[in-house]
């Protein structure tokens, strides 16, 4: 049986000198990572035996993920009947490696999209790493994956305008990282793994085994002792 062909994703930047500017990758979809953090202050207090821990902010979002560049599939294999590649390898490699460069316009590495399916992500790339396992006869390379970071982007108005929901009343969405289930998910998010029946109503789930590492969950709005949201 053969393998599917791997679907192209798209990396847009969204601002500055290149405004607009569209990168086609092909993105090997083996998997893919999201990571939160929040930021916490320590405060000591005396006669106690471990600090006090303060909320101090949240962090923004990491993607991660490996993506697929290759001149002997781009051009005339078969993911070419849906969309052929007219630049070579090497210069995508540059166009890509340049979003981490300083632009002149914004005199900070410029933002971009993250567009693959139904995935789409703002953000600034942190981080690209390399491999090169295929080269032309002149030594160029002909097959990258790189290992790319992006860390999400939003503006300040957005920031303002649509602050993230995080409190346990609010309703949120969580993407399922590794081995999460729905207890685990309950527990962390609502202090009550019990609550995974109401995460399992909300998502139309029957089994809530039935959960794989990069879907999307809705987390429902946790009612309060006096009912209200």
């Amino acid at each position: 049986m053969s393998q599917p062909p791997l679907k192209k994703a798209t990396i847009t930047v969204l601002d500055g000198s290149h405004k607009g500017d569209v990168i086609t990758v092909l993105f090997n979809p083996t998997e893919y990572t999201f990571d939160r953090t929040n930021s916490y202050k320590s405060i000591p207090v005396p006669g106690l035996g471990a600090p006090l821990l303060q909320f101090v902010n949240g962090e923004s979002d990491q993607l991660s993920m490996d993506l697929f560049l290759d001149d002997y599939t781009d051009p005339r294999g078969p993911t070419s009947l849906q969309q052929k590649e007219t630049d070579p390898l090497g210069k995508r490699l540059r166009d890509l490696t340049n979003l981490l460069e300083i632009d002149r316009d914004l005199h900070a590495p410029p933002p971009v999209r993250f567009n693959w399916g139904p995935m789409e992500f703002a953000a600034v790339i942190e981080k690209i790493g390399r491999k090169v396992t295929m080269f032309h006869p002149d030594g160029n390379p002909a097959r990258v994956t790189l290992s790319v970071s992006f860390k999400e982007y939003r503006t300040l108005r957005q920031l303002i305008e649509d602050p993230r929901r995080e409190s346990a009343d609010k309703t949120k969405r969580r993407v399922v990282v590794g081995r999460d289930g729905l207890w685990l998910i309950a527990s962390r998010e609502y202090d009550d793994a019990n609550q995974w029946v109401a995460i399992a109503d909300a998502n139309d789930l029957d089994d809530p085994r039935e959960i794989a590492p990069g879907d999307w969950l809705e987390l429902p709005a946790m009612e309060t002792p006096n009912g209200t949201r």
